[in-house]
């Protein structure tokens, strides 16, 4: 389907869900209101957070089965436990339909989350380009024969590696080498930032930054970077310095699917590895996947036990559903929405006044820049909740308020483009956030750190906005037919 507000089985899903929640109420009444609340809430906010989006009931279904009951560590056919002959079918599904549907050589399909994809893709490539060699060296089979001295000098030799990824206030995500995260602690990390001027990926800079550094992994990817990347020379630059290129495309996974991005800015056939979310632009159920060139596939397909717990079963099941749903020309169509969505609502913010990051968008992603408004991020972020916008508050480059209050705001549009909004909408959206933001102050009242969360919006400024926002969001209902009533 293009949008979730196109006809479905809602009389069949209503039922199911009524059914579920009447079991689940009859043990812990509180959980199964929290799930009728969150419905609520999702259907009468604008969701403009670009990590999120509404998964199908297909997929939402299938997640709640006998399938969550079985232990499955090992992989397909090479299990720990017996009687996994299930699981094995799922996740042979979900591999297949993920193959196809990215032209990928080979794809492992447990990870949990996009963290544990790109720990099974760090692991794996220090496994195939450092332990291995090790272990042909001493003439050993596996790590476990090693000798102390062997084995101590492999701990240094995997604890001596570089990684550059792209910097946090470019655009660069946490798990790309930062020090909070444990990408920081497995590797000497460097960054690579953006034109000052433009706020785009200067490859010559990059190039250059990394025949200095010569790391083993040059990661590429980006959760707050409004623009394409060309992955062809992403891959140059790798083969010139003797690095494997990691491509994360969690965010914009939906787009490469959809067919949105081809050619030089499709990943998958230049990166030695890719990783991704499965939901987000993708419109799956929140887990992980990785897909990598044969030469990584037997270290990727150890990612459990290596770093992985179990597998969960139900949530390989949805991610075979959701890529199945991936592979039809209505996904094809929904991807094209939201990129075409996304210019939309940078232009209609741009000829309001606002000013973007990288002066608009060209995937599914838009970085405003709040300081002109006087703002904060934090700010901005919460203005824009009370007044039924839901959006995240996101460094930019060079961000002088740092990655906590920051100076701008994200915006996604695979959400409401699932729910069949078009441009017309969308410029309308634009419109209620230059409003809003416009109508919002700093606290007078506040100083010091407190100042940049304190805020004031001008009366009736919220009801104005939510009243708007109730007609679009009535015009394309969420899930429409589906009654837990």
């Amino acid at each position: 389907m293009t949008s979730l507000s196109e006809p479905f089985d809602a009389a069949a899903a209503s039922a199911a869900y009524r059914s579920a929640l009447d079991v689940i109420s009859a043990v812990e009444p509180g959980v199964a209101g929290a799930i009728r609340a969150e419905l609520a809430d999702q259907r009468g906010s604008l969701k403009l957070i670009a990590s999120e989006n509404y998964a199908s009931p297909a997929v939402l279904l299938t997640m709640g089965t006998w399938l969550s009951d079985k232990y499955a560590e090992g992989t397909i056919g090479h299990r720990f436990y017996a009687g996994c002959q299930n699981i094995d079918t799922v996740e042979r599904l979900a591999a297949e339909h993920a193959t196809a549907l990215f032209g990928a050589p080979h794809a492992y399909v447990q990870p949990h989350s996009g963290i544990d994809a790109n720990l099974v893709a760090f692991w794996a490539i220090l496994a195939s380009r450092i332990e291995a060699p090790a272990l042909e060296r001493a003439g050993a089979r596996h790590v476990n024969d090693l000798s102390e001295d062997d084995w101590q000098r492999l701990r240094r030799d995997l604890g001596d590696q570089r990684a550059l990824g792209m910097s946090l206030d470019a655009g660069g995500h946490l798990t790309h080498g930062f020090r909070p995260n444990i990408s920081g602690k497995m590797f000497h990390q460097a960054s690579y930032g953006t034109d000052p001027r433009t706020g785009l990926l200067d490859y010559d800079a990059l190039r250059a930054q990394a025949r200095e550094f010569s790391p083993l992994v040059l990661i590429a990817g980006y959760s707050a970077y409004p623009r394409k990347i060309n992955f062809a020379i992403m891959r140059e630059i790798a083969d010139e310095v003797g690095a494997v290129l990691l491509v994360d495309m969690a965010h914009f996974a939906g787009l490469v699917a959809g067919k949105v991005f081809t050619g030089d800015f499709d990943p998958v056939p230049h990166a030695h590895v890719v990783t991704t979310t499965t939901h987000k632009s993708l419109r799956g159920p929140r887990g992980g996947m990785v897909l990598c060139q044969p030469e990584f596939a037997d270290a990727v397909d150890r990612g459990c036990p290596m770093v992985l717990g179990g597998p969960l079963g139900h949530v390989m099941a949805a991610k075979a559903v959701a890529l199945a749903e991936a592979r039809q020309d209505s996904f094809r169509r929904y991807a094209r929405a939201v990129a075409d969505n996304a210019v939309v609502l940078a232009e209609g913010l741009m000829r309001r006044g606002a000013r973007l990051v990288t002066d608009g968008t060209d995937n599914h992603l838009v970085l405003l820049d709040v300081s002109g408004f006087g703002l904060t991020g934090r700010q901005a972020e919460s203005a824009l909740l009370d007044a039924g916008i839901v959006t995240n508050r996101n460094a930019i480059p060079q961000d002088p308020n740092g990655a906590w209050y920051t100076s701008g705001i994200r915006l996604g549009t695979p959400a409401l483009t699932s729910r069949g909004f078009g441009s017309d909408d969308f410029d309308r959206v634009a419109e209620l956030i230059v409003d809003v933001l416009s109508a919002t102050t700093p606290s007078a009242a506040s100083s010091g750190a407190a100042s940049k969360a304190k805020y004031a919006l001008a009366d009736g400024v919220c009801e104005k906005t939510r009243s708007a926002a109730a007609e679009l969001l009535d015009a394309h209902q969420l899930y429409p037919g589906l009654s837990l009533e």
